[in-house]
């Protein structure tokens, strides 16, 4: 099944080390260099699906930014407007992964090249032939100028008609959660589809019952209120009526990077019209792949993988 959609992400994009052992970061002594960062997960996740993807960010000029910008064209994202920095240090961070495939994540941000981005750098001419744009809390967690960033985007988005998803992605290592709460309410209003945890909207709301979920997608008019639950499925609200799906059982070693290629899995449903609860069975299915791979984007699944695993379809490979 291919697809001619086109998606446009905006965000940060990282060296990620690995660790070679399970267990408290103090005691891991080697790593394995890899490529991550939650909006250039999602452009992954959508261009191994079939979707067009677009990323738009920046990079230091170094050896790290090249190893993210060739590793990106090489998955077949357009990096037309990703640019490499003078002066600017390609971010970096390091995972601690548990024996479960639960972790930690330690962040070395300072002076992201993402800090060169302004308002003024984001055109209309960027947005032609887009079909969703998905942005993320990450990149605004950043730094407090980025709202003004995305508010840009938003602004074109809504001028030019393109749905906007967003996922929270609180990271409060970065920014506490009033100042997330803050910037979220003024994204809101802009979002037609958002896929958040469940865990996630209750920081953000303090109160995750229905009853909130319903008064937040209704105030701010959100047309597909996405609920992701891990282990326990997820489910979406949207016309008025919940719909919901099962997870699938894997066995995790790394959760890192599934929330990514959940909303990827959802975006590419939704694009080619599947119903609620369609969209909602292959997204699960996507962010359960990803969890059986170590590595933020290695277990992002092509559309001829995930297909029969959520058909449960068993082949003979040999």
């Amino acid at each position: 099944m291919s697809s001619n959609f086109s998606i446009l992400t905006l965000g940060d994009g990282l060296i990620t080390m690995n660790p070679a052992d399970t267990g408290p970061l103090r005691f891991v002594t080697n790593f394995s260099r890899k490529v991550g960062g939650a909006e250039l997960n999602f452009a992954i996740g959508c261009s191994r699906l079939g979707l067009k993807s677009k990323w738009v960010s920046r990079l230091g000029n170094d050896e790290f930014g090249r190893v993210i910008y060739n590793f990106a064209r090489g998955e077949g994202i357009d990096v037309t407007n990703v640019e490499l920095m003078d002066g600017y240090p390609t971010s970096l961070n390091f995972k601690e992964i548990q024996e479960d495939g639960s972790g930690k994540t330690f962040y070395y941000r300072h002076q992201s090249p993402m800090l060169t981005m302004e308002p003024k750098d984001i055109t209309k001419d960027m947005f032609e032939g887009v079909d969703v744009i998905h942005l993320t809390g990450v990149f605004l967690s950043i730094n407090p100028k980025n709202i003004e960033i995305v508010k840009q985007v938003l602004e074109i988005a809504k001028e030019a008609g393109i749905p906007v998803s967003f996922d929270p992605n609180l990271r409060l290592k970065m920014w506490t959660i009033e100042e997330a709460r803050a910037a979220f309410m003024q994204i809101f209003p802009y979002v037609d589809i958002l896929l958040t945890g469940l865990d996630e909207i209750e920081l953000i709301l303090e109160d995750s019952s229905d009853e909130a979920l319903i008064d937040c997608a209704k105030r701010f008019q959100i047309n597909q209120f996405v609920i992701k639950d891990g282990a326990n499925g997820s489910r979406v609200l949207t016309d008025g009526t919940w719909y919901e799906k099962e997870a699938f059982k894997v066995n995790p070693v790394d959760t890192v990077g599934a929330g990514d290629g959940y909303d990827a899995g959802y975006i590419y449903a939704y694009l080619n019209g599947f119903s609620p609860q369609e969209r909602l069975e292959l997204a699960n299915g996507v962010g359960a792949l990803v969890t059986t791979v170590s590595g933020d984007n290695e277990g992002l699944p092509y559309l001829e993988e995930v297909l029969p695993f959520i058909r449960q379809e068993k082949g003979i490979e040999r």
